[in-house]
């Protein structure tokens, strides 16, 4: 598996058909069906147990389908879609006997990206006086951020987050908002769950999907 980076502007777009999960032996997921194009975001609400996890994990390939079609479509058509993507979920995935800045370097390393980008990415998220803190002392929004300052050290055209701004506070959701858009400047696409309202859904160029709880259905908002 090639981990070269890809380009900085790669097109990616999504299309979901009619769609069906289960988790549990339950269907989570039903009768689904959306598409998000290059530089768009969109925000999955509704309560617990209304599938946004779930179909977060499906559209990274984590989980299989039941039926229907999770269609992305890159630039180079040989490409496995999940080479295009930062999945983030309710785990921060950070190695806490690693310091900050080492934990950005091996991200950088494992997804293709640049060691000469974790400086700046050690400052945007508000962690350079900590790089040389082990990351297993840092509070549960400092851990936050580092999982979500992975994302600016490898591009990636693709962002998929469960509760992004988990553990933020207003300054810190506000810090996830301006990477969001920034991303959708480089024709990113984010999808993101979350029960909270984020300054970002205020951009026009993200939209929301509401999802049911245990009938799967959705209606868009």
């Amino acid at each position: 598996m090639s981990n070269a980076a890809p380009p900085s502007h790669e097109p990616v777009s999504l299309a979901v058909d009619d769609l069906v999960v289960r988790r549990g032996g339950r269907i989570v997921v039903a009768g689904l069906s959306f598409s998000v194009a290059p530089g768009r975001g969109l925000a999955l609400r509704g309560p617990n147990g209304a599938g946004k996890s779930t179909l977060l994990l499906a559209l990274a390939g984590l989980i299989p389908q039941d039926m229907g079609e999770i269609a992305w479509t890159l630039a180079d058509p040989e490409r496995p879609a999940r080479q295009a993507m930062h999945f983030l979920g309710h785990l921060p995935g950070i190695k806490p006997a690693l310091t900050v800045a080492e934990n950005l370097r091996f991200a950088a390393d494992l997804f293709g990206g640049e060691r000469d980008r974790v400086p700046a990415a050690l400052e945007r998220s508000g962690l350079g006086a900590l790089a040389r803190i082990e990351a297993g002392l840092l509070s549960a929004g400092q851990t936050r951020r580092l999982a979500l300052a992975r994302f600016l050290v490898a591009h990636r055209p693709v962002w998929l987050l469960d509760e992004p701004t988990s553990a933020l506070d207003a300054e810190g959701s506000d810090w996830v908002s301006a990477m969001f858009k920034d991303h959708l400047d480089q024709d990113g696409v984010v999808i993101y769950a979350t029960h909270l309202d984020l300054p970002v859904e205020a951009d026009p160029r993200f939209s929301r999907l509401v999802l049911v709880p245990l009938t799967g259905t959705a209606e868009a908002a």
